[in-house]
């Protein structure tokens, strides 16, 4: 016959707690009959448990052997050794117990997603998705001389349906920001030698039904001899109704675009239509 303990399975050569592996003062006798094949155990209720208690962190241990294994102190006292606490220390979490370190982490990647979804960024800055951000140019895009040159490009369009009899075109931001694309990489490759990658309408998603149109060209006057943006949309109008795809352009596409870029004086436009 032999005793184990009843926690950690310790076997023993007598009743005598505590476990020398665990410290636990309860054994079980450990009766092996010839026709089982598992040992039938009986368990021996001896007595209450005790530990010593640090008085300074509160560690229990199994024997009152200072210092204290956390904190070093020497204070320890004998306490009956409870186990109320243990369906408490065992209560599952929940979601929202496991979630909480990670809330910071979502709040940034739900507003990120806000960003994207309000246009406040645009997808172009994100690898293989939105259209193709407009290459670095030297110059201006947006307004020099006291010249809008933003609104100018809407006055343009003004001044083209004004002269339209047979139809008229819808203002595009798809192509006009393809032909905003094109005319900052032909000034980038003009004045800095740089090699821009080409783009296709279809990257800035214009899907065209009627046949492309694309004009580019620079203006004899520079921008200074210009007072507002009506003076300067005047002569773009002009150089767009004058171009080898003048007819075309005054036959009223469906949709159109432009850019205007200035660079030392001098106006650089490109349209787009389809």
């Amino acid at each position: 016959m032999k005793w184990r303990c009843t926690w950690c399975g310790e076997p023993h050569d007598e009743n005598n707690p505590p476990c020398r592996e665990c410290g636990h003062n309860s054994f079980e006798k450990a009766v092996v009959r010839e026709d089982e094949a598992e040992p039938r155990t009986d368990t021996v209720d001896t007595g209450t448990t005790y530990v010593w208690r640090c008085q300074n962190c509160g560690r229990d241990h199994v024997k009152n052997n200072p210092p204290c294994s956390r904190c070093n102190g020497h204070d320890l006292e004998k306490v009956e050794q409870r186990y109320d606490g243990v369906d408490r220390d065992l209560d599952v979490p929940g979601w929202l117990d496991v979630a909480k370190p990670y809330l910071p982490v979502f709040a940034v990647i739900g507003i990120v997603v806000l960003l994207f979804a309000t246009g406040i960024i645009s997808p172009s800055v994100l690898p293989g998705l939105g259209s193709p951000s407009p290459p670095d140019a030297p110059g201006e895009g947006t307004e020099t001389a006291g010249i809008d040159l933003e609104e100018t490009e809407l006055v343009v369009h003004e001044r083209l349906e004004a002269e339209r009899t047979d139809g008229s075109s819808s203002y595009g931001d798809d192509l006009a920001a393809f032909a905003e694309y094109q005319n900052r990489a032909f000034v980038a490759s003009e004045y800095d030698d740089a090699e821009p990658s080409p783009a296709d309408p279809g990257e800035f998603g214009v899907d065209c039904e009627a046949e492309f149109v694309g004009v580019q060209f620079a203006l004899e006057s520079p921008v200074d001899d210009y007072d507002d943006e009506a003076a300067l949309a005047d002569d773009v109008a002009a150089a767009l109704a004058g171009a080898d795809d003048g007819d075309a352009i005054l036959a009223g596409p469906p949709g159109e675009g432009l850019d205007i870029h200035v660079v030392d004086g001098t106006v650089h436009v490109v349209y787009a239509a389809c």
